[in-house]
């Protein structure tokens, strides 16, 4: 029997030939039209694909111009975005992988020119911009952009949708009591935080019946801030809410010193999947394939999700098999050399 790393695994329609996902990693490769896919996009995650990666993420999509991280950020804003983003697909899928994009939106985080939106005008650090607080129209109209991405991704014909709800990002920010301090429904109580993740769940699922997935920040590192018992309940509630999987991470909605060392978020994956009973992804210095293969079979995660590592090496899998001993199959034009 092959180990549980290579074995297939279904949620909800869509049946992934394996545990290992391409974790989703900023490239600021958008150069010459905002946002749009680019010959090196297709290489570069195609050949992820063709190195038997499961599934395929791509970086954060930004669903409006506001929210990009940096003004090389691909984009999902805009109807003229689907095309590009449609080839991309199929070129994954056509080399045996699934495809899943991240949509998201930067907040206090975006390095772009023009003012910038948060929960509260409170600015990342000194050297960052002071954002301006959200009125409740622009937290509608986010939502709104939320369910548009949906929908583009639907249309490109993407498997899977994660929703980018870490790193210090929009979503995280309203989430942190660190970043939130907002005096209406969206701030003060844990509840009020969840509510603008909430709807955007909501304006999602009006659009995507295929499996969801939301990337958390699990830890804020900060003794005032969130710790994984608040994201085990905020994974009930998203459970209840419709999103199949938490890809659990973790920090940089504050600057925070952040203890690495290899697995350091996998207790995060471990305690969501076995206290909230919701499926889970691991991620962070996972870089070998008996690493992954004691995650899973520990019950510790659902999937692995790799990320510098595929940096490194397109064609990660077959490392992970021949550290696991076991065989799995090439590319038909590389059969001679795999």
């Amino acid at each position: 029997m092959q180990p549980l790393l290579f074995q297939p695994l279904t949620i909800r329609d869509v049946t992934l030939k394996n545990r290992i996902v391409m974790s989703p990693m900023c490239m600021y490769s958008c150069y010459e039209q905002d946002g749009v896919v680019t010959p090196w996009h297709m290489t570069h995650y195609t050949s992820r694909a063709m190195g038997q990666t499961g599934l395929i993420m791509t970086e954060a999509a930004a669903v409006s111009p506001q929210g990009r991280i940096s003004a090389e950020d691909l984009g999902i804003w805009d109807d003229s975005h689907v095309e590009g983003l449609s080839q991309l697909v199929s070129s994954i899928q056509e080399n045996g992988s699934k495809a899943a994009i991240q949509i998201a939106h930067a907040g206090r985080k975006a390095m772009i020119d023009g003012p910038i939106i948060a929960p509260s005008a409170i600015a990342f650090s000194e050297k960052m911009k002071t954002p301006e607080e959200m009125s409740l129209q622009q937290i509608e109209e986010t939502v709104s952009q939320f369910r548009s991405a949906a929908k583009r991704a639907k249309t490109a014909g993407f498997d899977v949708i994660e929703i980018h709800g870490a790193h210090g990002y929009l979503i995280n920010e309203f989430l942190s009591p660190l970043s939130n301090r907002r005096s209406d429904s969206y701030g003060g109580s844990q509840e009020n935080r969840y509510r603008f993740l909430q709807e955007i769940i909501a304006a999602v699922r009006l659009e995507w019946e295929g499996p969801l997935f939301v990337r958390v920040s699990a830890n804020d590192y900060h003794p005032e801030g969130n710790t994984p018992e608040d994201f085990v309940t905020y994974s009930e509630w998203m459970k209840e809410d419709g999103v199949d999987l938490i890809d659990c991470s973790s920090g940089a909605v504050v600057p925070a010193k952040i203890p690495t060392f290899p697995g350091y978020q996998v207790s995060f994956a471990d305690k969501i999947k076995n206290e909230a009973e919701i499926a889970t992804a691991a991620v962070g210095l996972i870089t070998t394939g008996k690493q992954a293969e004691e995650i899973l079979q520990n019950k510790r995660a659902d999937l692995i999700f790799i990320g510098r590592e595929f940096l490194k090496d397109p064609y990660w899998p077959r490392s992970a098999a021949q550290d696991l001993g076991t065989e799995i199959e090439s590319p038909k034009q590389y059969e001679r050399g795999w």
